[in-house]
Protein backbone atom coordinates (compact mmCIF):
# COMPACT_ATOMS: atom_id res chain seq x y z
CA UNK A 1 0.00 0.00 0.00
CA UNK A 2 0.88 3.43 -1.02
CA UNK A 3 -0.14 6.48 1.80
CA UNK A 4 -0.45 9.69 -0.12
CA UNK A 5 -0.44 12.38 2.49
CA UNK A 6 -3.36 15.07 1.57
CA UNK A 7 -3.35 18.76 2.47
CA UNK A 8 -4.75 18.11 5.25
CA UNK A 9 -2.39 16.43 8.04
CA UNK A 10 -2.95 13.33 9.15
CA UNK A 11 -5.47 12.36 6.40
CA UNK A 12 -4.31 10.02 3.47
CA UNK A 13 -5.79 8.42 0.15
CA UNK A 14 -4.23 5.03 0.28
CA UNK A 15 -3.19 3.60 -3.29
CA UNK A 16 -3.23 -0.54 -3.26
CA UNK A 17 -0.84 -2.48 -4.68
CA UNK A 18 -2.69 -4.87 -6.88
CA UNK A 19 -0.93 -8.56 -7.82
CA UNK A 20 -2.31 -9.51 -11.14
CA UNK A 21 -1.59 -12.82 -13.27
CA UNK A 22 -3.93 -14.97 -15.39
CA UNK A 23 -5.60 -16.64 -12.23
CA UNK A 24 -7.29 -12.90 -11.42
CA UNK A 25 -6.21 -10.51 -8.78
CA UNK A 26 -5.00 -9.60 -5.40
CA UNK A 27 -4.91 -6.62 -3.13
CA UNK A 28 -4.27 -6.12 0.60
CA UNK A 29 -6.50 -3.52 1.86
CA UNK A 30 -5.43 -3.27 5.47
CA UNK A 31 -2.13 -4.17 7.25
CA UNK A 32 -1.74 -3.30 11.16
CA UNK A 33 1.42 -2.89 10.89
CA UNK A 34 1.69 -0.75 7.67
CA UNK A 35 -1.42 1.40 8.95
CA UNK A 36 1.07 1.99 12.46
CA UNK A 37 3.30 3.96 10.10
CA UNK A 38 1.21 6.89 9.59
CA UNK A 39 0.05 6.72 13.15
CA UNK A 40 -2.86 4.52 13.27
CA UNK A 41 -3.20 2.45 16.08
CA UNK A 42 -7.29 1.94 16.96
CA UNK A 43 -8.75 -1.24 16.59
CA UNK A 44 -11.21 -1.60 13.44
CA UNK A 45 -14.60 -2.16 15.35
CA UNK A 46 -17.13 -2.26 12.69
CA UNK A 47 -17.37 -2.69 8.90
CA UNK A 48 -19.77 -1.48 7.10
CA UNK A 49 -21.50 -1.45 3.16
CA UNK A 50 -23.47 1.14 1.32
CA UNK A 51 -25.34 1.15 -2.08
CA UNK A 52 -26.17 4.02 -3.67
CA UNK A 53 -28.36 3.72 -6.65
CA UNK A 54 -28.49 6.97 -8.15
CA UNK A 55 -25.74 9.15 -10.25
CA UNK A 56 -25.54 12.78 -8.36
CA UNK A 57 -26.83 11.01 -4.78
CA UNK A 58 -25.02 13.28 -1.65
CA UNK A 59 -24.65 11.49 1.54
CA UNK A 60 -22.87 13.36 4.32
CA UNK A 61 -20.98 14.88 6.23
CA UNK A 62 -20.95 12.84 8.76
CA UNK A 63 -18.93 12.46 12.00
CA UNK A 64 -18.87 11.66 15.71
CA UNK A 65 -17.57 13.56 18.72
CA UNK A 66 -15.78 12.68 21.45
CA UNK A 67 -15.82 10.17 23.04
CA UNK A 68 -17.14 8.31 20.07
CA UNK A 69 -14.62 9.83 17.66
CA UNK A 70 -13.58 8.03 14.91
CA UNK A 71 -11.25 7.14 12.16
CA UNK A 72 -12.63 5.76 9.19
CA UNK A 73 -11.54 3.71 6.02
CA UNK A 74 -13.40 4.39 2.74
CA UNK A 75 -13.00 2.26 -0.50
CA UNK A 76 -15.06 1.92 -3.49
CA UNK A 77 -16.21 -1.61 -4.13
CA UNK A 78 -18.29 -0.71 -7.77
CA UNK A 79 -18.62 2.50 -9.73
CA UNK A 80 -17.08 5.59 -8.62
CA UNK A 81 -18.07 8.95 -6.00
CA UNK A 82 -16.08 12.01 -4.85
CA UNK A 83 -15.29 11.25 -1.53
CA UNK A 84 -15.10 14.38 0.72
CA UNK A 85 -13.42 15.53 4.11
CA UNK A 86 -13.50 18.26 5.80
CA UNK A 87 -11.03 19.06 9.24
CA UNK A 88 -12.82 20.44 12.14
CA UNK A 89 -10.64 19.50 14.23
CA UNK A 90 -9.91 22.65 16.89
CA UNK A 91 -7.04 24.85 16.36
CA UNK A 92 -5.79 22.62 13.27
CA UNK A 93 -3.93 24.68 10.74
CA UNK A 94 -6.66 23.53 7.94
CA UNK A 95 -9.62 23.77 10.54
CA UNK A 96 -12.78 23.84 8.01
CA UNK A 97 -10.37 23.09 4.94
CA UNK A 98 -11.63 20.05 2.92
CA UNK A 99 -10.40 17.50 0.35
CA UNK A 100 -11.88 15.65 -2.26
CA UNK A 101 -10.36 12.88 -4.14
CA UNK A 102 -12.47 10.42 -6.46
CA UNK A 103 -12.33 7.01 -5.80
CA UNK A 104 -13.85 4.23 -7.75
CA UNK A 105 -13.76 0.61 -8.45
CA UNK A 106 -10.82 0.64 -11.16
CA UNK A 107 -8.43 2.82 -8.77
CA UNK A 108 -8.98 0.95 -6.00
CA UNK A 109 -7.64 3.54 -3.82
CA UNK A 110 -9.07 4.46 0.19
CA UNK A 111 -9.45 7.34 1.87
CA UNK A 112 -8.52 7.52 5.41
CA UNK A 113 -10.68 9.62 7.42
CA UNK A 114 -8.61 10.54 11.09
CA UNK A 115 -10.88 11.17 13.94
CA UNK A 116 -11.93 15.41 14.24
CA UNK A 117 -13.38 15.17 10.40
CA UNK A 118 -16.35 14.88 8.65
CA UNK A 119 -16.88 12.64 5.34
CA UNK A 120 -19.43 12.13 2.70
CA UNK A 121 -19.49 11.69 -1.11
CA UNK A 122 -21.26 11.95 -3.94
CA UNK A 123 -21.90 9.46 -6.84
CA UNK A 124 -20.27 9.65 -9.86
CA UNK A 125 -22.40 7.00 -11.65
CA UNK A 126 -25.29 4.77 -10.33
CA UNK A 127 -25.08 1.67 -8.05
CA UNK A 128 -21.70 2.83 -6.02
CA UNK A 129 -21.05 0.20 -3.28
CA UNK A 130 -19.07 1.93 -0.28
CA UNK A 131 -17.01 -0.18 2.28
CA UNK A 132 -16.11 1.21 5.52
CA UNK A 133 -14.17 0.53 8.26
CA UNK A 134 -14.79 2.50 11.72
CA UNK A 135 -12.64 2.60 14.74
CA UNK A 136 -15.63 3.06 16.65
CA UNK A 137 -19.21 1.35 16.96
CA UNK A 138 -22.12 3.84 15.80
CA UNK A 139 -23.66 5.74 18.07
CA UNK A 140 -26.43 8.57 16.98
CA UNK A 141 -25.86 10.64 20.83
CA UNK A 142 -22.33 12.00 19.39
CA UNK A 143 -23.67 11.94 15.89
CA UNK A 144 -23.00 15.44 13.75
CA UNK A 145 -23.01 16.45 10.79
CA UNK A 146 -21.68 19.48 8.69
CA UNK A 147 -24.24 20.70 5.78
CA UNK A 148 -22.69 19.73 2.16
CA UNK A 149 -23.64 22.84 0.88
CA UNK A 150 -22.45 24.85 3.81
CA UNK A 151 -21.28 28.67 2.66
CA UNK A 152 -18.54 28.45 4.72
CA UNK A 153 -17.03 25.33 3.67
CA UNK A 154 -17.63 26.16 -0.37
CA UNK A 155 -17.52 22.17 -1.18
CA UNK A 156 -17.26 22.01 -4.86
CA UNK A 157 -18.89 18.97 -5.83
CA UNK A 158 -18.29 17.85 -9.74
CA UNK A 159 -21.64 17.01 -10.99
CA UNK A 160 -25.39 18.07 -10.15
CA UNK A 161 -26.73 16.74 -6.75
CA UNK A 162 -29.62 14.96 -7.63
CA UNK A 163 -30.65 13.42 -4.04
CA UNK A 164 -30.32 14.26 -0.83
CA UNK A 165 -31.93 12.56 2.43
CA UNK A 166 -33.94 14.66 4.42
CA UNK A 167 -32.25 13.81 7.18
CA UNK A 168 -28.72 15.55 5.74
CA UNK A 169 -31.20 18.41 4.05
CA UNK A 170 -32.49 19.16 7.62
CA UNK A 171 -28.70 20.07 9.02
CA UNK A 172 -27.86 23.41 10.07
CA UNK A 173 -25.54 25.57 8.47
CA UNK A 174 -22.29 25.97 10.71
CA UNK A 175 -22.78 28.80 13.53
CA UNK A 176 -20.49 31.68 13.14
CA UNK A 177 -19.28 30.41 16.72
CA UNK A 178 -17.88 26.72 15.80
CA UNK A 179 -14.60 26.61 17.18
CA UNK A 180 -14.34 22.79 16.15
CA UNK A 181 -13.57 19.36 17.75
CA UNK A 182 -11.49 18.49 20.03
CA UNK A 183 -9.74 15.26 19.11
Amino acid sequence: MKFIQTPLKGAYVIEPELFEDKRGKFERIFCEKEFKEIGHSKTIVQINHSLTKNKGTLRGMHYQEPPMAETKMVMCLNGSVYDVIIDLRKGSNTFLVWFGETLSSGNRCMMYVPEGFAHGFQALEHDCELLYFHTEFYNPEYERDVRFDDPKIDIKWPADITDVSEKDMGYAMLPGNFEGVLV
